[in-house]
């Protein structure tokens, strides 16, 4: 009798505890309201993917990991309904227009895998690069998909796409002023890539169709294909073959004179500079196959103290905004010298463009397109004016208080 009334007793309690487990705590499940889910998000400092079936344990757990999710390829399928909506292409492969059950809209790019080794490499350098940051000139990567069906990469939608065609086409729907502020938030986020990430990430391949603008045409740096991580003490990389585009890509990666650094981006960044002037491709051929390259006619007419004339004529930038546009030359001019160690980090070219500081002359660029004094480069560097110690500035602080926000050259 007793050992039964044992049994009776510990089945009652174990039907209370069951009871009390199943209908007196709260569900805990992603059927809350989405707005208090990115509020709660948000003062942790990190955005909520919300998933079918996430659990409350499952959304701490990734808060507290705070790197991309994972995901299956049925789900990406899910989320981009069979890749219906192709939003472009290239030779890596596609990208595809999606959504989250939350209604958070993205960007599925799934890699051509085809490619091989060259595939593999693309999706390594982009989630061991971006998604190890988070800046609000970079764009997001929420995610990343590799499995025996695919490999594919999970970005923030970004509602207005690229800069290039903002820039290339006659109708300038972006007024220059904004023009003028994507360049700021461009150079935002590279500076971040190189003095403010725990290591150093180099892009290889700014380029304006890498710049992405969102709703508000905020720009975010974009493709990560190139990038690569390197240690702060190290002066330079070693990099095996030619990386980035043409017409982008510093000269150093020709020329071999000079050591593969951060600076190369610096030089693309000015490059695309140019463009944001002028509206245009930098390169144009014309009928009789002459090239018409606008970086040159830039320092031709600074150099004759005419820029202010080739702004307004060239460019049609309005009067109001020649001042700013003739200080984004003279950026531009200091950005694409031909020694990496000429060039301003990226934190010295914001200073410039946003106009706190006083921008220095620039010397001469492009000496590295004259074949005859190529083999004097080097040497002419100490005499012409375009070798910097450390003690170089590319600009003068103009008021007392920003005397301790000075910048100094960078010795990598």
């Amino acid at each position: 009798m007793s050992v039964m009334l044992g049994v009776v007793v510990l089945s009652v309690v174990f039907s209370i505890i069951r009871y009390a487990c199943e209908y007196l705590t709260p569900p805990q499940t992603e059927n809350q309201n989405p707005a208090s889910a990115n509020e709660a998000a948000e003062q942790r400092g990190v955005d909520v993917i919300w998933e079918a079936g996430q659990t409350m344990e499952r959304f701490l757990q990734e808060i507290q990991r705070d790197k991309p999710v994972r995901f299956t390829s049925q789900r990406l399928k899910n989320f981009t309904t069979n890749y219906k909506t192709r939003l472009g292409f290239g030779g890596f492969g596609e990208v595809f227009q999606g959504q989250f059950p939350n209604g958070v809209k993205i960007a599925v790019k799934v890699l051509n895998r085809n490619l091989g080794r060259i595939a593999e490499e693309q999706f390594m350098a982009e989630v061991g690069t971006i998604g190890r940051t988070y800046h609000i000139n970079l764009v997001r990567l929420y995610g990343f998909c590799h499995d025996q069906h695919m490999t594919a990469l999970v970005y923030e939608f970004m509602e207005n796409g690229s800069l290039d065609k903002y820039l290339f086409n006659k109708m300038r729907s972006i007024e220059w002023e904004k023009l003028h502020e994507i360049a700021i938030g461009t150079a935002k986020g590279l500076a971040y890539l190189h003095e403010e990430c725990q290591q150093r990430i180099i892009h290889y391949d700014i380029k304006p169709e890498n710049v992405l603008l969102d709703v508000n045409f905020s720009p975010r740096v974009a493709d990560f294909g190139l990038a690569k991580l390197c240690d702060r003490n190290r002066t330079h990389v070693t990099i095996s073959g030619y990386k980035g585009t043409p017409g982008y890509s510093a000269p150093e990666f020709l020329s071999g004179n000079y050591p593969i650094t951060h600076k190369c981006d610096v030089y693309s960044f000015g490059m695309v500079l140019f463009e944001i002037v002028g509206r245009r491709r930098n390169a144009i051929v014309g009928a009789s196959e002459t090239l018409d390259w606008f970086p040159k006619h830039v320092w031709e007419e600074y150099d004759k103290g005419e820029s202010a004339a080739m702004i307004s004529g060239a460019c049609g930038i309005e009067e109001k905004n020649r001042e700013k546009a003739k200080r984004t030359c003279m950026v531009a001019l200091w950005c694409v010298q031909d020694s990496p160690e000429a060039r301003p980090p990226m934190s010295a070219v914001v200073k410039m463009l946003e106009g706190t500081v006083e921008v220095l002359p620039p010397p001469k660029p492009f000496r590295y397109l004259d074949i005859i004094r190529m083999t004097a480069l080097r040497s002419a560097d100490s005499s012409d004016g375009s070798g910097f110690s450390s003690e170089s500035r590319w600009y003068k602080e103009t008021t007392p208080i920003m005397a301790k926000h000075d910048i100094q050259m960078a010795t990598c």
